[in-house]
């Protein structure tokens, strides 16, 4: 009976250049495409065909798709920096109402992980504040310090407004800290390919692996499906990887 393959299969990566790495699946695969190309050298004499072909350069190529957002997967296959514990959350359009009376301040509900502002908006009407450096002075403007405290003019006394900002969260997540590293540096890894059907499988190994693209496309009323993309090369020993088959 033929072999056939069939689905997405699965891929394992893990990374090589560091000791004692965890391997990472990249989770919900939706598809992956590994090409393997020549260039190929053409010896022409007096006539119209080449009398001799040759191979040179030689590169395999791959392209990934997969669903499940991973931070050791990301670190690991293509940042290849500090990976942490914690987390970055934004709370978007938090309600708060400016107090009738001085201090005329509204405190953000995460005010204690306060890390960045990011605009407040009447919520009447929708139209944005403009931030200043020092005390408001009229209407339609508001500062902030650290602590997610928000100073408001008096002539914005018992208005609603709605708060956007970023905060921390130490005990849940990952954190990726992407960090200006020197050209040159780039996590190798090693790639796992599998699929099976019909009980017979097709395995991929690659001993060594980079990755030139990491990609997060988002659309308004669909999945985030992430895409990484990955050039192939020799190990230390000279070992590409293997490609085994039942057939």
């Amino acid at each position: 009976m033929a072999q056939f393959s069939f689905g997405s299969g699965q891929v394992f990566g893990v990374r090589t250049d560091i000791a004692n790495q965890s391997p990472v699946a990249l989770g919900v695969l939706q598809d992956i495409q590994v090409d393997f190309q020549g260039d190929l050298k053409e010896l022409y004499g007096f006539n119209q065909f080449p009398v001799a072909v040759a191979r040179g350069k030689t590169k395999i190529t791959g392209k990934a798709k997969f669903a499940r957002m991973n931070g050791a997967l990301f670190n690991s296959l293509y940042f290849g920096q500090t990976l942490s514990t914690g987390q970055t959350l934004t709370s978007l359009s938090e309600p708060g109402t400016v107090p009738a009376v001085t201090t005329f301040t509204v405190t953000a509900a995460n005010g204690a992980d306060f890390i960045a502002d990011l605009g407040v908006v009447y919520a009447v009407t929708g139209l944005p504040l403009a931030r200043v450096t020092g005390a408001p002075t009229a209407g339609g403007q508001y500062s902030v310090t650290t602590g997610g405290v928000y100073t408001f003019d008096t002539a914005d006394a018992s208005a609603a407004v709605l708060l956007n900002y970023t905060y921390s969260s130490a005990t849940s997540g990952t954190l990726i800290a992407i960090e200006n590293l020197p050209m040159g540096t780039v996590p190798n890894w090693a790639a796992t390919f599998t699929s099976t059907f019909n009980g017979k499988a097709i395995t991929l190994g690659l001993n060594a692996c980079v990755s030139n693209k990491l990609a997060l496309p988002t659309k308004q009323d669909d999945w985030t499906i992430a895409e990484l993309d990955f050039m192939a090369l020799a190990n230390a020993a000279g070992s590409v990887g293997y490609l085994s088959l039942a057939e």
